[in-house]
């Protein structure tokens, strides 16, 4: 049961240096992707049993090449720098995530009022490689319902040298559970929900390790990246929460109550 520490409500700004790059692509160059989905090991109500669509979902195309273009969407419109956030273009996204299923959406079906978003963050860079980590939300129509990740995290790395991409990985991160899924089991006459665990859907390309040893001018930690993107979606993650032996022990001494709730599921996804 968490407590919440006062806090004023305010934009929450990562420490950056002063110094901006600008990030482009040759679009030329083309980028060979990927795309994995394995199968379905986990539902609440045994849907990927019992529906058909779940149990054989698979990637459309296991591999794929696209012009670089289509990366372009995950850069920045104008210099940044490190810490930096910024929106990504829908269509080059829905161009990657058709890969893996034929119609992916934005505009969820499944989730909540925060649900809607494309961020990236500028994480570091040296003179030869710059680092982004995004987050998205999105989700696939099926023929008889939705399958809504609970998020789409990754990371492109850009040779700054070759204008290219040197790296990229699109995936849902491994959780208890890391999906939900509407059925519409008599048309649309009745939905039936339900949650589940899939441990593998990305797209990725074949080198991932090009930023070993790497030295950056400018970089912040991964976990710094990851709460700037998570700020771009949920007003819970300003809060800061303490355990409950903390909670105990501040509420008399502030003489104030703790407020307790329970949920069956992760404040900071699109799975509950």
């Amino acid at each position: 049961m968490p407590f919440r520490r006062e806090f004023l409500w305010q934009k929450t700004k990562m420490k950056t240096n002063p110094n901006k790059i600008t990030l482009n692509l040759n679009n030329n160059a083309e980028v060979n992707v990927n795309g994995f989905i394995a199968p379905i090991e986990y539902t609440q109500r045994n849907y990927h049993v019992d529906w058909d669509e779940l149990a054989n979902l698979k990637a459309a195309e296991p591999e794929k090449q696209y012009p670089a273009s289509v990366f372009q969407a995950f850069l920045p419109p104008e210099s940044v720098s490190v810490g930096d956030c910024w929106q990504i273009e829908e269509e080059g996204t829905l161009t990657l995530l058709r890969q893996l299923s034929p119609n992916p959406q934005l505009e969820l079906e499944v989730g909540g009022v925060d649900s809607y978003g494309l961020w990236a963050c500028l994480r570091a860079y040296n003179d030869a490689f710059a680092e982004i980590l995004f987050r998205i939300h999105a989700e696939f129509v099926l023929k008889k319902g939705w399958f809504a990740p609970s998020q789409f995290a990754g990371h492109l790395v850009i040779d700054r040298v070759e204008k290219r991409v040197a790296a990229f990985k699109m995936h849902v991160p491994e959780a208890t559970l890391n999906f939900d899924v509407r059925w519409r089991i008599f048309g649309d006459k009745r939905r039936a929900a339900g949650i589940g665990f899939c441990p593998q859907m990305e797209l990725c390309t074949e080198a991932q390790d090009v930023l070993q040893d790497a030295k950056f001018t400018e970089a912040i930690t991964k976990a710094e990246a990851l709460h700037a993107l998570m700020l771009r979606f949920y007003k819970a993650a300003q809060i800061n929460w303490v355990s409950l032996e903390e909670a105990l022990k501040m509420a008399p001494e502030q003489q104030k109550p703790i407020h307790a709730i329970s949920i069956n599921g992760p404040l900071l996804d699109e799975s509950c």
